[in-house]
């Protein structure tokens, strides 16, 4: 029985309901990315693993979201400002008798679903090497329900969620909800799973260059759709944040590879990868409210402060495998917080209500709005998916026996190989 559309929409709903079918389609990308992304950098008798928690991802979560973390999100508050109602199976987008979808609504949902889908992704990076799929899935389910789900309507609902309406907090596309999210949990599961066997600097190079810097490649260009998609329309804001996306990385590109150059004396491909994807963690938050000028500054120092802050776990002491904490934790901490001192007031000739920078306004309200935000969701985060790591480490286990591990995660936990080579 096929669904149809009772109501005529105008030509501009109808354009950026599109836009959005678009731009979900990009960031969906951006998940298949992050495999490649992460794959490459381990271990070659490691490589299935790695992606399989990627898919992994994007096959329950994106159950997860139709089923009710839609409604945690965005529907109508169960708990004033903090969470949202599960809509089972979306049900109130499909109109009073089901058949009369809301356009719109559904393409936003489809868009927003692709954001949870690669937050929990990522995390899978600080873990690489030594986690048990299935662990991983059940803390992927339980995480995302109870940490995902509630800090998008904190960030995301701009009309209920205390972090958007009541703080005012300008996070546009997830350096908090997203990036510091996930780095927190990130840092969370590396203390759990503790240190991979011979942990120390060095200790293994990336087994394939190619995939990762193809993971980046997608990275970057389902990006524009995660950011310039957050508009949920087409106009000068979704134009100023795609012009951004362009210029953060890029700007963070060459910041990563002059630090690496520096420290280490060569600037290699691997850190150009890894340069880039900071410039987008950081211009994420911002990337609606700067000019392109300062959108390059930004990316400038998101590249040197990540390419310097990947190495605090060897001074630290934990094993941030893929370096999760170092990129994404710290490059969404810096987005965000620039924010307060170098954001606009005015953007598009549209005031951003209740904004005020270090730079155009002269106060450091922003600033301290954006910091709360930011280190609330951090917080939270961290001591959520602690409790939930250790609880599976102690009932079902998460990590995988050491010699598991030296012979190889891939055969072990899914009895494949990533490169099987036939012998003649």
């Amino acid at each position: 029985m096929l669904l149809h559309l009772a109501a005529s929409y105008d030509a501009k709903t109808s354009i950026d309901s599109l836009w959005l079918l678009v731009a979900a389609a990009l960031v969906l990308l951006m998940t298949p990315g992050v495999a490649f992304f992460y794959g490459g950098m381990v271990r070659a008798k490691s490589v299935v693993s790695m992606m399989m928690m990627s898919f992994g991802a994007m096959a329950l979560v994106g159950v997860l979201w139709v089923l009710y973390g839609y409604g945690l999100a965005f529907g109508t508050p169960s708990i004033p400002h903090v969470l949202g109602t599960p809509d089972w199976g979306l049900s109130s987008l499909l109109g009073k008798d089901g058949m009369t979808p809301d356009m719109s609504g559904l393409a936003f949902a489809g868009f927003q679903a692709t954001f949870a889908i690669i937050t929990v992704a990522l995390i899978s990076g600080a873990i690489a090497d030594r986690a048990k799929f299935g662990a991983w899935m059940v803390f992927a389910g339980v995480w995302v329900t109870v940490v995902y789900f509630p800090v998008a309507f904190w960030v995301f609902n701009l009309q209920e969620g205390w972090i958007a309406a009541n703080l005012h907090v300008n996070d546009f596309a997830g350096g908090t909800a997203v990036h510091i999210n996930a780095g927190a949990a990130g840092l969370a599961l590396a203390l759990v799973l503790g240190k991979r066997v011979g942990f120390q600097k060095g200790m293994s190079k990336p087994h394939n260059v190619p995939l990762t810097l193809l993971g980046a490649a997608l990275l970057w260009f389902g990006w524009f759709g995660f950011n310039a998609g957050s508009e949920a329309a087409v106009d000068g804001v979704a134009a100023i944040a795609w012009i951004n996306t362009l210029a953060a990385p890029a700007a963070a590109t060459i910041g990563w590879l002059v630090v690496e150059k520096i420290k280490d004396g060569k600037p290699t491909s691997i850190g150009a990868a890894s340069g880039a994807v900071a410039g987008l963690v950081a211009i994420t938050p911002a990337c609606n409210i700067l000019t392109p000028f300062w959108a390059i500054v930004l990316g400038l120092l998101a590249g040197a402060v990540c390419a310097i802050a990947i190495d605090l776990k060897y001074k630290l002491g934990f094993d941030d495998s893929l370096d999760v904490v170092g990129i994404h934790l710290i490059g969404g901490l810096l987005g965000t917080l620039y924010i307060g001192i170098f954001g606009m007031t005015h953007i598009d000739g549209d005031a951003t209500k209740g904004f005020s920078s270090l730079l155009y306004g002269g106060s450091l309200t922003q600033l301290g709005a954006q910091a709360v935000g930011a280190f609330s969701v951090l917080i939270y985060s961290f001591v959520l998916a602690y409790a939930i790591g250790w609880i599976i480490q102690k009932t079902m286990g998460f990590r995988i026996k050491n010699e598991d591990e030296l012979a190889g995660v891939d055969t072990v936990v899914h009895g494949e190989e990533g490169y099987a080579l036939e012998t003649v």
